[in-house]
């Protein structure tokens, strides 16, 4: 289904209700640049570093695009679990797992709340910059004390520069890439006012080093295209 929610005025902040999760496959794909490739270097790490009977755990799974992916190319033993706070979309993510017959589990949970086995793989795909900063900096602490020596978290997120002239001509360069997926000037403008202090983003430098103040020993950039990139730390 086409994303047409902000074809209309808005009414609230932006949140991952039935009305997004309905078109939040489309939403993705035309709203961040190489989605695609982005999942792609996400699922090559992920399987490289998966060991017999491991644990992935995709934090904000949202319809589990993700994890499918990663199960279609699985070469071991191991269990996949998906996490989301969004009824809506899980519903989603479960009716797409049962469609393909996928072993995924899926589970409504809060990702600052929840009681994680050690595990060889974390994934977080655009949320950890929904969550506020001193919380994300916590959650991120959890990951690496859950993740087993040399595991790794692959997290994308949106960011900033903090080069004024730099940070703006980054967000026109955006703006130009979504008039080319076929939104409006007003649909872009909309997202904006719904988003306003809902998603926070970092600069490139400071999730890096939020990273390593967490107990990673390594993080950098795997994928970067203007303001959207995707990391790997290395415990």
């Amino acid at each position: 289904m086409n994303d047409k929610v902000f074809t209309k005025p808005i009414k609230k902040q932006f949140e991952f209700d039935e009305e997004v999760a309905a078109v939040f496959d489309d939403m993705l794909e035309r709203s961040v640049p190489f989605y695609k490739e982005s999942q792609k270097i996400t699922e090559f790490f992920t399987l490289r570093n998966l060991d017999q009977k491991g644990i992935v755990y995709d934090l904000g799974c949202s319809t589990a695009a993700t994890l499918l992916g990663i199960h279609r190319n699985l070469h071991v033993k191991a269990t996949l679990i998906g996490l989301d706070n969004s009824e809506a979309m899980l519903q989603r993510a479960k009716r797409k797992c049962e469609a393909y017959g996928a072993n995924i589990e899926i589970y409504n949970a809060d990702i600052l709340k929840y009681d994680y086995k050690e595990a060889d793989v974390f994934i977080s795909n655009y949320t950890l910059q929904f969550i506020r900063p001193l919380v994300r900096e916590e959650l991120v602490k959890k990951i690496a004390v859950a993740l087993k020596k040399e595991g790794i978290f692959i997290f994308s997120e949106k960011i900033i520069s903090h080069h004024s002239k730099l940070n703006k001509e980054l967000i026109e360069c955006y703006y130009d890439f979504k008039k080319e997926q076929g939104y409006s000037e007003y649909e872009i403008m909309q997202k904006r006012e719904a988003l306003e202090n809902v998603l926070v983003p970092y600069s490139e430098e400071e999730n890096i080093k939020m990273a390593l103040n967490a107990g990673f020993s390594h993080c950098e950039v795997l994928l970067r295209w203007a303001n959207f990139a995707t990391f790997i730390a290395i415990k």
